[in-house]
This record gives structure tokens, C-alpha cells and sequence, in this order.
């Protein structure tokens, strides 16, 4: 698959998927840097499974322990929520963004806060809640690097784990001399990071509130388990009076045991660290502070009722399938117009709700399984996505006229070998019109096979009969 060609099945039908991922390919070396910079990230996570001698057992057993809690669900999270109030803080429960956006709003409204920082956090993302606090007149400001860079440059997040992994060291020296005053042309890591932390810390000392996302929630202690390499998230959470986590409702596991097994996992998939720098575990507020978490459904119920779906909840992103998925790699996140790019974001999008989603996205893959290859938690991406194409509510037109073309042709033995003959026949012809015709997009990045020569029937016909013994 060539660096600025086409995927599948979506030049010739017409999908926005397509469109999306026709702007990323005009530019031909920013593909590839992205193809290389997010390979490289599976590069690392091969490097760290493989200084583990029990990494596969370890990916069963996270597995297991992730199964467990979505088997039990209704249970792990009234635990929950008894032992999060016993330890002093305040639970609620949104069943979807709008709802999210009202809790957040509101208990910041409340209190007359007008300035907020937030740690990364992909579910405030896909309920989005900063365009919305921010329409409220709420200064919210991303305390994540990378997060930071795509909030100045006013674009979403490109990658789970590291958002703003499509710019390039020129383009944020660049997007911070406009938004942060620093020298033209400096394109320093080390320069532009100490430019970025004199900004945050400024923002820090004067938030009244801090939000986060959270990666796990332990059931029998109320604890939240919130994983940074930056510590940005310790820091707005231990010096704002108000402390607003939001989580899914399918990071509860039942003990800080499950959740050792889960983060060693975690980094290890994501960058090939054996942990992260921070691993913060907090039960109750700060001293003096208000802690409280919001419960977020947002269609993770849809998703566990469906037996074909649930598994897709076992999710702790770690981002290692968007970093091995050869349409990601290329077309990058923002094609996928969604919180949450990659085959995770093709499985999860449709159950939000969002129709074109689930019409779209399940059909920007190749079904190559090396998602599922990779995945801690052993969740069977490419199967996931195979059962959304089959609950699609409609097939796009192109495909829809060539499936039924297809269906009608194999299940007439005579038409087939005849259209066989003729493919035979006209092969030269065939190639030619193929470059320039409705396909030529898809053979962008596909070389046909040689001639085929003559057909299985044909072969068997002159085969050497064998002499009766």
C-alpha cells in the first residue's frame, strides 16, 4: 500500500471517510512521517512484550479481569459508588454528553468558576466538553502537551496517546511564536517545552477547578487510577479546590490488584515504557478540596447488551491498534472525524449513536487483524468491525450494486465460468481500462496479479490420467 494511494473499497464508493483521507494524502511527506512516527510507537510496544516472559499470559489475564467486571457491571460500579462517597466524594451519573456537559457546567456555575484546567482525557473529548464549557464562559485550558498544541492550533486530537503526533518540531515552534510569543523559527524540544511549562504554570496557580479523565476506577475503595508521562494531571487535581473526573462507565475493575495487571499493560502497549512516569492513585478530595466523578454511559450500555459489541468495552486506550493499522498510519487521525481514530474508533463510534459512523468507519479498515494482534486485552478489532459492516443500515450505493453484482454472478455456475473466459481473455485490456477507470483509485495501491492463465476446470480437464492398478 503506497504511501499517498487509496484503501479498500472507499475511493470507488464515495465515502467522507475517503474525502478526509484524500486531504491527508496531498501531502505525500507529511504521510509518511506519520506512518513512520506511529510505527515506530509499535516498533517500542514489540521491543517491551518482548522483555516480558509472560506477556501473552499477562494479555489473557487482563482479559479475564476486564470480563469479569463487564459480567458484573451493575455490581462493581454501586460498589463504586458507595465506597467513593464514603471517602468523601460527590457521584454522578451522566447517560450521555449532554448529560456530562450539564453536570459539568453546572457544578462549575454554581461555584462562579471561570477557569478550568484539564488533564487528557478522550471521553470529555467524544462528549465535547470544552466547546461547550467554553460557549458558558469558561477559559478551559489543556495541561497535556500534546493536547495543548492541538487546543492552540484549534484542531482535535490526532492520536490517543500522543495528540498532536501529525505536526512536525517546525510547525509547533511555529503555532507557539503566534500563540505563546516565542521566537520565530525556534524549533527546540526542549526550548519549546520550557516555553509551554512557564505558560502552564501560570495557568496551574491561577485554576479554580481541575477536570480529568480517569483510566481506571477501583470498585472496593472508591479510588481513581489517573496514568500521565507529564504529571499534569497530580498537579491541577492537588492545587484547585474542585476536582471534576470523568470516566466511562467501563473503567471500573474490581480491586487495585486487577488494575496492577491492566497497567502493566498499559504503557507498554502505548510507548514501550514498562510504566508511566506518573501512576497517581486518588481516593476522596484534597484536603479542603470537592472531588467529584461523573459516571458516563454515552452508548457503553448498547455495547454491553450486545453480545456480538461488548467486547469492544475492554478497551484501556492505549492506542497500540492505531499505531500497527495500515489506514490510520497513513491517513492519520482526523480522517476518521471522530474523538477516537483507528480500528478502536471504527468499533466505538457506532455505538454513540452517530449513523454515518457506523456506515462509514467499520469500511476504513482491511481487516488485516493486526489490530487484534496487538491489543493488551485481546479484543478481536477486525471481527468487531465485520460485525458492524453487517448491521450497516445501508451498504453505500457503489458497494451495494457491486455486491449484488457479485451475488448474482457466483450463484450461476455458467455465468461464472463464462465471465470467467472473458476476464481471460481481455486481461491485457482489462489492466489498461482498470488504470484509468472506475477503479483506478483502488489499484492505486493494489498491483493486479499475472495473467492467471487457464481456469481450475481447464487444468483439471488436462491433467495426466492415472492408469487403473
Amino acid at each position: 500500500m503506497g504511501a499517498g494511494g487509496s484503501y479498500g473499497i472507499l475511493p470507488a464508493v464515495g465515502f467522507p471517510f475517503d474525502a478526509r483521507a484524500a486531504a491527508a494524502f496531498a501531502d505525500e511527506a507529511a504521510v509518511a512521517r506519520h506512518d513512520a512516527a506511529v510505527w515506530g510507537l509499535r516498533a517500542k510496544r514489540d521491543a517491551a512484550a518482548a522483555a516480558v516472559p509472560d506477556f501473552e499470559a499477562l494479555r489473557e489475564r487482563a482479559a479475564a479481569v476486564k470480563d469479569h467486571a463487564l459480567d458484573h457491571l451493575d455490581v462493581y460500579l454501586e460498589r463504586f459508588e458507595a465506597n467513593a462517597q464514603a471517602a468523601g466524594a460527590q457521584v454522578h451519573w451522566a447517560e450521555d454528553a449532554a448529560a456530562l456537559r450539564a453536570i459539568a457546567s453546572g457544578l462549575l456555575a454554581e461555584r462562579g468558576i471561570t477557569r478550568v484546567v484539564k488533564s487528557k482525557s478522550m471521553l470529555t473529548e467524544e462528549c465535547g466538553l470544552n466547546p461547550h464549557l467554553e460557549a458558558h464562559g469558561v477559559e478551559v485550558v489543556d495541561t497535556d502537551l500534546g493536547e495543548r498544541i492541538v487546543q492552540l492550533g484549534a484542531e482535535p486530537p490526532s492520536h490517543i496517546i500522543v495528540p498532536a503526533i501529525h505536526r512536525t518540531r517546525a510547525q509547533v515552534g511555529a503555532l507557539f511564536h503566534h500563540q505563546l510569543g516565542t521566537p520565530a523559527g525556534e524549533s527546540d524540544p526542549e526550548r519549546l517545552m520550557a516555553h509551554a511549562r512557564r505558560d502552564l504554570r501560570r495557568r496551574f496557580l491561577d485554576a479554580q477547578a481541575a477536570i480529568s479523565g480517569v483510566n481506571f476506577a477501583i470498585a472496593d475503595t472508591g479510588s481513581l487510577v489517573i496514568v500521565t508521562n507529564e504529571g499534569n494531571a497530580d498537579l491541577g487535581t492537588s492545587l484547585a479546590p474542585l476536582h471534576i473526573a470523568a470516566l466511562g462507565i467501563e473503567k471500573v475493575v474490581p480491586t487495585l490488584d486487577d488494575a496492577a495487571v491492566l497497567l502493566r499493560l498499559l504503557a507498554r502497549s502505548a510507548t514501550g515504557q514498562p510504566i508511566s512516569a506518573y501512576t497517581s492513585v486518588l481516593t476522596g478530595p484534597r484536603p479542603g478540596g470537592e472531588l467529584h466523578v461523573v459516571l458516563v454511559d454515552n452508548g457503553r450500555s448498547r455495547l454491553l447488551a450486545s453480545p456480538r459489541h461488548r467486547r469492544a468495552l475492554r478497551c484501556i486506550r492505549c492506542g497500540a491498534c492505531l499505531n500497527t493499522c495500515p489506514v490510520y498510519r497513513r491517513a492519520g487521525g482526523h480522517a476518521y472525524a471522530t474523538a477516537v481514530g483507528g480500528p478502536i474508533g471504527a468499533v466505538l463510534a457506532p455505538a454513540h449513536g452517530r449513523d454515518a459512523a457506523s456506515r462509514e468507519l467499520p469500511y476504513a479498515s482491511s481487516l488485516c487483524g493486526s489490530c487484534t494482534a496487538v491489543c493488551p486485552v485481546r479484543i478481536d478489532l477486525h471481527a468487531q468491525l465485520l460485525a458492524w459492516r453487517s448491521e450497516a443500515p445501508a451498504l453505500p450505493s457503489g458497494l451495494a450494486r457491486a455486491a449484488r453484482a457479485a451475488a448474482a454472478l457466483l450463484a450461476r455456475p455458467r455465468l461464472h465460468r463464462a465471465a470467467g473466459r472473458a476476464v481471460r481473455i481481455g486481461w491485457p485490456l482489462l489492466r489498461r481500462i482498470g488504470a484509468r477507470g472506475p477503479a483506478a483509485a483502488w489499484l492505486a495501491a493494489r498491483e493486479l496479479p499475472p495473467h492467471p492463465g487457464a481456469s481450475f476446470r481447464e487444468l483439471w480437464k488436462r491433467r495426466p490420467r492415472e492408469r487403473p492398478r
